[in-house]
């Protein structure tokens, strides 16, 4: 009977409902696409229709009625085309592409749908806020007006509890246009318990995704600052660009943040900053500002900004920001295509340690990097080409404490590998390399060096698979090299390889040194084995194990380094991952006393309920690196879900070699459809000169839902 009624009233429900539209629902933000929309034919479908003498006409019995991305369902709709009367008998629901569902009992509409009145009506923003009241009015085709109102993104029982939270108001006005709601005389309730008042309140329909307003205020409570209130507020000011001012007051502070963004066609910018001024430093101007942005500009050409500065050295730890031991700044231009790597870049360093001497460290660095890559036919393989130049400045002139170096470097390098039918594969290569140093404020090496360094290095690897009968798979690679390098002269202050490191990364290399002031010299030899093995359920684990022995020792490696002599510490790498969410992954340096020089291990376990991390570190002291005492810290974090609403987490740092404790963190998270609690509590142990220990706690309520959109699965409250 429907489809029969569906088939006859289709061509004839412009005449009966010549106005199914949108008009119950906000427009959207494109009048052509409404114009469209109001253009489509609707349909109209029904278990009964009939036209009365009067000629009224009638639909009983599941009524539906579609029009573009509108339905309208009710029980009975009555048309008077006379009068222009649409009567609606509910219960009755109108809902536009799934974001706004409009409910009621019963209504009283125009024939275009834009003027009316509705009885017992509930409106419904994106399945989960909802505005309940007596009636609702419908005037303009624009405004919807709400009387006696009770509006909230709790679930609602039908036992009568009350929601967490909501707001009563007398009357709400909803601007379809804008996307706004308008309260009078409301009351914002808790448990039913008046909490505040506002005779005026304006806030963004949900479905507004930006509008200018207060965000989610907190609480923040620390042993230097006392207890304050952070209540940011957001200010759009157009389509791609906003401004939030976070005001944080509290007896020792007056601080104003802010954080500035705007998106650009080709590009986007981020200004953070804040203005203090407070009890610690009284009387002085303090604060910080941290810039960054990119754009794109001609022919694949990048320009990265990222700015960091502040007004003294303990600031970022007093107000609980990125803990940064040295502020890095850097403006640079790059562009990288398959066979060429271009980059340029000015860094500046602003020191926040205690024991460095601003004047004293290599503060200011020009970097310019280009690789070009070519693969001629004559003699196969690859071919890089590549030219750096680099120069570091420090700001003191007196001799050697202020000594600046300028290098430039021309490299070339020819790759080339076979794979023989044994499975056997060979490398090649062959390259060399000419620096220019020019050295100054340092009456200890000569004002110019030029050094060149010609190398070469044969490498064999032999990979023997395996598969099981269970289906996993090994793979043990044997490798062996023979490399020799010659450097010409090495007369040349040591200001950027300072620390060195020998992992599974640079086993192979021909210098292991990070930065071209330094480079390996002489005829040296590697020997080593890679081990895999994976199975079909996600098992696998990875071993490296090398050594490097060399002619002649090189005097420039630092202890820790595992490099000194003419044989190096054995290199131990491994990983594991297993398919019940187990990670371990360890390096070490094993030294001709069976004992390692510098290790590190992490291990991680993760399940959806409970997860948990942990990093071990530990080092010898050396004094080349400015470690005068034995490094051993251990690292925690872990996290548990006790259930579908709440979550806590915590986080621990140790100091093994001292037996003190560095830092510990402790939070807890209540979350269910419409309120989400975050309470943490961190205490920092470690001080100097201008940082002392601090103990901090935090206290924020989101109302989620509404104010904040969140992914992931939200869980509603019982109701019994």
């Amino acid at each position: 009977m429907r489809l029969i009624s569906s088939l006859l009233l289709s061509g004839a429900v412009a005449l009966a409902l010549p106005a199914v539209t949108a008009a119950q629902t906000q427009p959207s933000a494109n009048p052509a696409q409404d114009t469209q929309q109001e253009d489509q034919p609707a349909l109209l479908v029904a278990d009964m229709v009939f036209i009365t003498p009067d000629r009224v006409l009638v639909a009983e019995g599941n009524v539906e009625a579609f029009q573009g991305d509108i339905k309208i369902t009710a029980d009975r709709i009555t048309y008077d085309r006379e009068s222009g009367a649409l009567t609606l008998e509910g219960p009755i629901r109108i809902d536009e592409a799934g974001e706004t569902t409009l409910l009621a009992d019963s209504g009283e509409l125009d024939d275009g749908i834009q003027n009316g009145l509705l009885i017992g009506a509930r409106m419904v923003f994106d399945q989960q806020v909802q505005i309940a009241s007596v009636q609702a009015t419908r005037a303009g085709g624009r405004y919807t007006q709400f009387s006696k109102v009770s509006a909230t993104s709790c679930h609602v029982c039908a036992n009568g509890r009350p929601p967490i939270w909501q707001i009563r108001a007398r009357k709400v006005t909803h601007d379809q246009l804008e996307r706004q709601l308008y309260f009078e005389g409301a009351q914002f309730r808790v448990l039913d318990l008046p909490v505040f008042y506002f005779p005026y309140l304006r806030l963004p329909d949900p479905t507004l995704e930006r509008a200018t307003g207060f965000l989610v205020p907190s609480v923040r409570t620390t042993s230097q600052l006392g207890t304050g209130l952070q209540v940011p507020y957001f200010i759009k000011l157009g389509d791609h660009r906003d401004l939030t001012l976070t005001p944080y007051v509290s007896s020792k502070t007056k601080t104003l943040g802010l954080r500035y963004r705007q998106a650009f066609k080709k590009g986007r910018i981020q200004l953070e900053g804040a203005y203090t001024r407070d009890d610690l430093q009284p009387d002085e101007d303090r604060g910080y500002l941290f810039a960054n942005g990119w754009f794109n500009v001609l022919n694949g050409y990048r320009f990265l900004f990222n700015i960091k500065t502040t007004s003294d050295d303990a600031y970022l730890a007093d107000y609980g920001l990125p803990d940064f031991d040295r502020l890095r700044s850097e403006i640079a231009l790059e562009r990288i295509k398959r066979d060429t790597a271009f980059r340029t870049s000015f860094i500046h360093y602003k020191t926040l340690r205690d024991s460095e001497d601003q004047d004293e460290i290599p503060s200011r660095v020009f970097d310019l990097y280009y690789q070009k890559r070519l693969f001629p036919t004559s003699v196969g393989g690859e071919v890089r080409l590549g030219f750096i130049a680099h120069t570091h400045e420090r700001t003191s002139d007196e001799d050697i404490i202020g000594r600046d170096v300028a290098r430039a470097t021309v490299d070339a390098e020819w790759l080339r590998n076979w794979t023989f039918a044994t499975g056997l594969r060979v490398e090649a290569r062959l390259g060399a390399s000419i620096d220019r140093f020019d050295i100054r404020n340092d009456s200890e090496f000569p004002n110019n060096v030029t050094r060149t360094t010609p190398r070469a290095a044969l490498t064999l690897r032999y990979p023997l698979g395996k598969q099981e009968s269970s289906g996993a798979t090994q793979v043990l690679e044997p490798i062996a090299q023979i490399g020799w390098t010659h450097v010409s002269d090495e007369d040349i202050p040591n200001d950027e390889s300072t620390f060195q490191e020998f992992d599974q990364g640079n086993l192979l290399s021909l210098s292991r040194f990070p930065a071209p002031d330094r480079r390996e010299d002489g005829l040296t030899g590697v020997f080593g084995v890679n081990w895999s093995r994976y199975t079909a359920g996600n098992w696998r684990a990875l071993v490296t194990i090398g050594q490097v022995f060399r002619a002649d020792a090189d005097p420039n490696f630092n202890l820790t380094s595992g490099l000194q002599g003419t044989s190096s510490d054995l290199l131990l790498a491994g990983q594991l991952s297993t398919a019940n969410g187990w990670t371990l992954a360890g390096r070490g340096l094993l030294n001709g006393d069976f004992s390692f020089a510098k290790a590190e291990l992490r291990a991680g376990w993760q399940q959806q309920t409970v997860g948990a991390t942990g990093s071990y570190v530990w080092q010898e002291p050396d004094p080349d690196e400015n470690v005068d005492d034995e490094i051993s810290e251990i690292r925690l974090t872990g996290r548990y879900r006790v259930d579908e609403n709440w979550n806590t987490r915590a986080s621990a740092q140790y100091d093994l070699s001292e037996s003190e404790p560095i830092r510990y963190g402790l939070g807890v998270t209540y979350r269910n459809e419409c309120v989400q609690v975050n309470m943490n509590v961190s205490r920092r142990f470690t001080s100097s000169s201008s940082i002392e220990p601090s103990t901090e706690f935090g206290f924020t309520v989101a109302l989620t839902g509404y104010s904040v959109k969140s992914g992931g699965q939200q869980y509603k409250r019982r109701c019994s």
